[in-house]
């Protein structure tokens, strides 16, 4: 059966790899050029990505990702490990208040990969390129679907070129553009709101890389050495071949922090920050990039991929056409391979008709919904929180309702409660990290009845044992003396 992926970025490979195994003749339809042939490392230093403008930035495989990849692709698991890529053991970054060390059942599951973005995507890109079943076209733009008589059933694609590429079964994997939006609307179909709460986040990241082996400080999160306070958060993660990647980030229209674009202030407020000097001292690192900018997009979960949108039979969207969760979390990648094979699941032997596309909406709010509520959620407290102690922005509405009941914290213990407690607890702590790397969703695990009774018996933590960041102004401070080198 013949298949149409438009975008050939990660979500879009992916989908043409699930898709190749599920019996489909897949062609990707991609409007910029292919990357670069040759090594590994030189081919990702002069892939220039306009259309992915977030490429650059860090990124990082959680759990669900990495699982996705050893079950559906092992071989191209293997190619990443080969290529440089770290397999983390997240169980390392146990608190150390923790008594019971001892490894649990599960615990196997807890892994993270270091990984570069380009790496990671240059690696699926070959190794998609090379099955017989998928055709990958660059320089193609997409600018419409073709449909039946109905407007109920796709036929196919319009290109810009003024061709009409059939096909059973289109996939938009165009990214934050979700191109299908307007196609269905060009159309004349109706297309569903999306459910939409503000990240209110700019990232400031750089990549680097260790000159000599080891790590220069631990990883608190396991995957990343990574904290937010008041009034910023910064994350460093590890990645290939010695690379790693720091971000800080800050509220959107700080006006008093936009010096962080220039390599001295950046430096200089990422060495302040608790678990990351160590990584940016002299000699220990050098840059690999200047420092990219930019404003993260807000939660969105596309109304066309839900149980809201009226289906028309044979179009799917998957990854950020999908649903878009704030990259702090660094959750993106991860949930759209497991988007795309259990997708392509779904699609095996399967007519692509109406009551397909209702199971393909019920699939998606599965897959997304409790990761867009509990994003928008935890970040219209953490913008509240920002506010008030920057005077930066306003304090954010809550998020537009979900399209199904997703529990919060805000159902039992409170977030302060929960941190407080997984310093102590190896349950409390478990159960986070499995909500962190999306092998939980937070209604299971905030809700469980034994996680709740754990969170309420643990002890207060003296606030002198947790790290300590720059204050406001101690950080402004920073930023305004650095030098520009």
């Amino acid at each position: 059966m013949p298949a149409i992926v438009v975008g050939g970025s990660v979500a879009g490979l992916a989908t043409a790899l699930a898709l190749s195994g599920a019996g489909y003749e897949v062609r990707v339809l991609e409007r910029s050029a292919a990357p670069p042939e040759g090594p590994v490392e030189q081919a990702v230093r002069a892939w220039h990505r306009p259309t992915v403008p977030q490429a650059v930035h860090s990124h990082s495989l959680t759990s669900i990702g990495v699982r996705t990849l050893r079950r559906r692709a092992p071989r191209l698991f293997d190619a990443l490990l080969a290529a440089g890529a770290e397999l983390l053991d997240l169980i390392e970054a146990l608190p150390p208040l923790v008594e019971d060390r001892a490894r649990e059942v599960g615990d196997d599951d807890l892994v993270a990969l270091a990984c570069r973005r380009t790496v990671l995507e240059l690696l699926l890109y070959r190794f998609v390129r090379d099955l017989p079943q998928v055709r990958l076209e660059h320089g193609t733009v997409v600018r419409g679907l073709a449909l039946d008589s109905a407007g109920e059933r796709v036929r196919g694609v319009h290109t810009a070129d003024g061709e009409v590429l059939p096909a059973s079964v289109v996939i938009d994997a165009t990214g934050r553009r979700a191109a299908s939006r307007d196609w269905l609307a060009s159309a004349g179909v109706p297309v569903a709101e999306d459910l939409v709460g503000p990240s209110a986040l700019t990232g400031y990241s750089r990549q680097y890389r260790l000159r000599g082996g080891g790590r220069p400080g631990p990883l608190n999160r396991g995957n990343a050495a990574a904290g937010v306070w008041d009034h910023y958060a910064a994350a460093l993660h590890p990645a290939d071949n010695r690379t790693f990647a720091v971000a800080v980030m800050v509220p959107t229209g700080d006006r008093a922090t936009a010096r962080l674009r220039e390599p001295g202030a950046f430096v200089a407020a990422a060495r302040a920050t608790p678990g990351i000097g160590a990584w940016l001292a002299p000699g220990v690192s050098d840059p690999l990039t200047p420092v990219n900018v930019i404003t993260c997009p807000p939660n969105t979960l596309r109304g066309t991929v839900t149980t809201r949108q009226r289906p028309v039979a044979g179009l799917f969207a998957v990854g950020d056409a999908a649903c878009v969760t704030n990259p702090l979390y660094g959750r993106g990648l991860s949930l759209a391979l497991d988007h795309a094979f259990r997708l392509a699941d779904l699609l095996t032997d399967a007519v692509p008709d109406l009551a397909l596309g209702q199971a393909a909406g019920r699939l998606a709010e599965q897959c997304y919904a409790p990761w867009y509520a509990f994003a928008a959620s935890e970040d219209a407290q953490r913008a509240a929180q920002w506010q008030a102690a920057t005077g930066v922005g306003r304090a954010p509405a809550q998020p537009q309702p979900q399209p199904q009941p997703q529990p919060q914290h805000g159902d039992g213990p409170s977030p302060a409660r929960v941190r407080a407690a997984s310093l102590t607890d190896g349950l409390v702590w478990r159960s986070v990290v499995r909500v962190v790397m999306g092998l939980s969703t937070p209604a299971a695990a905030f809700g469980d009845e034994k996680f709740r009774a754990r969170v309420e018996q643990a002890p207060p933590i003296d606030p002198a044992l947790l790290p300590a960041a720059p204050d406001r102004d101690a950080f402004l401070h920073l930023i305004a003396a650095a030098e520009g080198a």
